[in-house]
């Protein structure tokens, strides 16, 4: 039994490398500044750079391009998919000393997952429970309070509106992750 433990360990080990691997040529580099002619002056900024990324957050995860203009945060996401890190790492930046550092242990307090209907300026519309931690009613009123506290979240230009849905893992002494950004289970 713990040769076949060892094993799966193993193979599980060599996949998530492949994966890894995969996945870091998964970008295109950065562009190169502008030329700038000898003759033209200093240029104002079109845009602020990317907000900051929380240094809990991981940084392959969070570069969907959420940029900052005039004090409002902008996510470049096409999907609601890929808007699910910019609204994860805008609710981690908000509670920082919040968040649940390091792997999860395998028992957890509560579960739950949301959906939040946000409109064009990233505005909370409304919060619809998917999988509702029923036995922690108190988990479900701060996971509300914690979501509309965040808003406005970044707005989603490209889509107009998006539903953001993601897991929440609770831990009992009132920190969470959430699904997007975890850092996984023991």
């Amino acid at each position: 039994m713990i040769k076949i433990l060892e094993r799966w360990r193993l193979a599980l080990a060599a996949a998530t490398g492949a994966a890894t691997a995969m996945l870091s040529g998964c970008g295109s580099p950065p562009a190169p500044p502008p030329a700038e002619s000898p003759m033209a002056g200093p240029t104002a900024p079109v845009a602020v750079a990317a907000a900051p990324n929380p240094s809990n957050v991981p940084d392959a995860v969070v570069q969907s391009g959420a940029t900052e203009i005039t004090g409002t945060r902008v996510s470049g996401a096409a999907t609601a998919r890929a808007y699910r890190a910019d609204a994860a790492s805008h609710v981690y930046g908000l509670n920082q000393d919040r968040i649940y550092k390091g792997r999860l242990p395998p028992l957890l307090y509560a579960i739950g997952t949301l959906q939040v209907d946000l409109d064009g300026q990233g505005r909370v519309r409304s919060l619809h429970w998917m999988r509702r931690p029923s036995h922690a009613p108190e988990v479900v009123a701060e996971i509300e309070r914690t979501v509309r506290a965040a808003a406005p979240y970044p707005a989603p230009a490209r889509m107009g509106k998006v539903v953001w849905t993601d897991t929440w893992l609770w831990h009992k002494s009132g920190r969470f992750q959430l699904d997007t950004l975890t850092e996984g289970q023991d």
